[in-house]
C-alpha cells in the first residue's frame, strides 16, 4: 500500500503539470517557468525542485504524457471486430479529435522544436503509440498490390526492411513505406488545421480530412 507521504508526493506531482498545462496555453513552451508554476501553486521554488530538477524534467513529463494521452485515444478507437476499413478510420478521427480538444498539449509535441530542450530516450515509445496501432491494422490485411509500382531506392527498402524486423512483421518494404507516408499526412494535415494553414482552402476541414482518411487507406492497400 502507498504511504500517505506517497500519495500526497502523487497529488502534488498532478497539481504541479496541471499548473504547468494551463501556462502552456498562456506562454507556451519556450515560457514556461519554474518559479512562475510555483508561484502559482503558493509554493517556494526549492520545494517545486524536489519534484521537477528543471524545467527539462518537466517538460519531459508533459511531452510523455501528451504522446501517451494521443496514443490512448488511438488505441481505444480501434476495436478489433469491426472491419479494416472501419477500424483505420475511427483511429484517424479519434487521433484528430484529441488533437482539436488539447490544441496546446498537440504543439507541445508536434509544433516547433523548443530551444535549448532535447527530448531523452523516454519519450520515444510513447511517440510511437500511434503509429503502433495503424502498424497492426496495417499488419491485419491482405494488402491489395498498387497498381502503379514505383521501386524503392535501395537506402529507402534497408530502411523499411529493418523498422519490419522492429515490429517483427513480414509486410512487404513498399508497404511499411506507403504507411509512414500516411502517418506522417495524418499530423500534416493535423498541424495545417490546428495552425491555420487551411483557412481559405478547405476551412472547415471534416470533410477533406474524411476523405483523406479514405485516400490513404486506399494508397496503403487497405480493402
Amino acid at each position: 500500500m502507498p504511504t500517505a507521504r506517497d500519495r500526497a508526493r502523487v497529488l502534488m506531482t498532478s497539481d504541479i503539470k496541471m499548473e504547468a498545462r494551463r501556462q502552456l496555453a498562456e506562454v507556451g513552451a519556450q515560457g514556461l517557468s519554474l518559479r512562475a508554476v510555483a508561484r502559482e501553486l503558493g509554493m517556494v521554488s526549492s520545494a517545486l525542485y524536489r519534484y521537477f530538477p528543471s524545467r527539462d524534467h518537466l517538460l519531459t513529463e508533459l511531452i510523455i504524457d501528451a504522446y501517451n494521452a494521443i496514443g490512448a485515444a488511438a488505441e481505444d478507437a480501434d476495436q478489433p471486430q469491426a472491419d479494416l476499413r472501419g477500424r483505420w478510420a475511427a483511429v484517424w478521427h479519434a487521433v484528430r479529435e484529441w488533437a482539436l480538444a488539447h490544441p496546446h498539449e498537440y504543439t507541445l509535441i508536434y509544433g516547433s522544436p523548443i530551444p535549448g530542450y532535447q527530448a531523452p530516450q523516454d519519450t520515444i515509445a510513447p511517440a510511437a503509440r500511434v503509429a503502433l496501432v495503424l502498424a497492426g491494422i496495417v499488419k491485419e490485411a491482405e494488402i491489395e498490390p498498387p497498381q502503379v509500382h514505383v521501386p524503392l531506392p535501395g537506402v529507402l527498402r534497408e530502411q523499411a526492411e529493418r523498422l519490419m524486423a522492429s515490429l517483427e512483421s513480414e509486410v512487404e518494404p513498399i508497404t511499411v513505406t506507403r504507411l509512414l507516408i500516411a502517418w506522417t499526412q495524418l499530423f500534416g494535415m493535423l498541424n495545417f488545421e490546428l495552425f491555420g494553414q487551411y483557412v481559405g482552402s478547405v476551412d472547415p476541414t471534416d470533410a477533406f480530412f474524411a476523405h483523406t482518411t479514405e485516400q490513404m487507406a486506399e494508397f496503403i492497400g487497405l480493402k
